[in-house]
């Protein structure tokens, strides 16, 4: 881990909104919660200074609406403090930009689609802070993550297969197909720092999935060690079996009494080249959002709970970074055992 000062941080912000395209004379807030960290509050205030943009520092009071937010994920509705709160809202709504810096932000929120209609882009960040300087991200990786995108979108199947005995068929058309590139320089625009991913929201999947020792389970942020087989029909998980992880995963579901989850959600492959697959295991859990295995170069992830396209809105998100998988759209491979291909 490295040993950062306030001067690293206000660099690495810096670098990021001239990244999300900040403009002199446009209009920053900077969202924040009593327990988001001072430093980046302070690093996002001056760096938007230093693009010569407007800010405002916004600190709403904690909290999100139940089931408890420590295994929420971002799923759900959001702060329940600017979702009760028009003044809270229309701010956000007037800004050019928004860093969030709360602890789950809106990430599945309804509320922040309607934020974003307004032209507001977002910049969610929720990691240690030598995490994000490690994972900055590159104008150059937009042009990878489209790529990927253009692909899903004109192709029919998507195919994932691993020694595991994963084999897992899913179909595209309809399917939302999106990406994260780590900075917001679109209007409208969602983005995370740091994440690079193409992701998309399936109608219809089929088959088996097999985790393997080492894969992630987040939000638990534990690494599997046991196997566990997922099997899947029609997008739903039907049955899982195997080890510790295995029971950890029914039981969640169960306690979670959620329609929706065991039913598939968003799944994809990352491409952050800088991402270490370990950091789970080298930060204590409340320090990191998870994104290094999340957006981690090859894996394969997937996700139950909310989904857009099939209008399914859920708090029992949980999202599982696999290695060594090999993902294919089409007859096109664009990971091969956990390696990404060029294509």
């Amino acid at each position: 881990m490295l040993d950062l000062t306030s001067v690293d941080l206000l660099d690495a912000f810096t670098q990021e909104l001239k990244l999300c395209k900040l403009k002199p004379d446009e209009h920053v807030v900077v969202l924040s919660e009593p327990t988001s960290r001072g430093d980046y509050v302070a690093a996002a205030f001056g760096a938007a200074k230093a693009c010569g943009a407007h800010v405002i520092a916004a600190t709403v009071p904690g909290g999100n609406p139940s089931p408890s937010d420590s295994t929420r994920t971002g799923a759900g509705p959001g702060l329940s403090a600017v979702l009760g709160d028009t003044a809270a809202q229309d701010l956000l709504k007037a800004a050019d930009l928004v860093v969030d810096l709360t602890r789950e932000g809106f990430i599945h929120a309804p509320l922040q689609q309607e934020i974003m209609r307004t032209g507001t882009r977002i910049l969610f960040v929720c990691d240690a802070p030598d995490v994000l300087i490690r994972n900055l991200p590159k104008p150059e990786d937009k042009a990878e993550v489209l790529k990927g995108v253009n692909l899903l979108r004109s192709a029919s199947v998507m195919r994932v297969t691993s020694e595991s005995g994963t084999d897992l068929t899913v179909e595209l058309p309809g399917s939302k197909p999106e990406f994260q590139v780590g900075f917001a320089d679109d209007p409208g625009r969602w983005d995370h720092w740091p994440s690079t991913m193409v992701l998309c929201w399936p109608r219809f999947s089929e088959g088996r999935i097999v985790l393997s020792e080492g894969d992630i389970l987040l939000p638990f942020k534990e690494y599997v060690r046991q196997p566990v087989t997922l099997e899947i029909a029609g997008g739903n998980i039907e049955k899982v079996s195997g080890g510790a992880e295995a029971h950890l995963l029914n039981t969640f579901f169960d306690d979670a009494d959620d329609e929706w989850g065991r039913s598939l959600s968003h799944m994809g492959w990352g491409l952050m080249r800088t991402a270490d697959w370990f950091a789970t295991a080298l930060y204590g859990k409340e320090e990191l959002m998870g994104m290094d295995a999340r957006a981690f170069a090859g894996n394969f992830l997937w996700s139950t709970g909310p989904h857009p396209v099939l209008e399914r809105e859920s708090y029992a998100h949980v999202d599982i970074a696999m290695r060594g998988c090999t993902v294919s759209v089409d007859d096109q491979e664009v990971v091969t055992a956990g390696r990404l291909v060029d294509f």
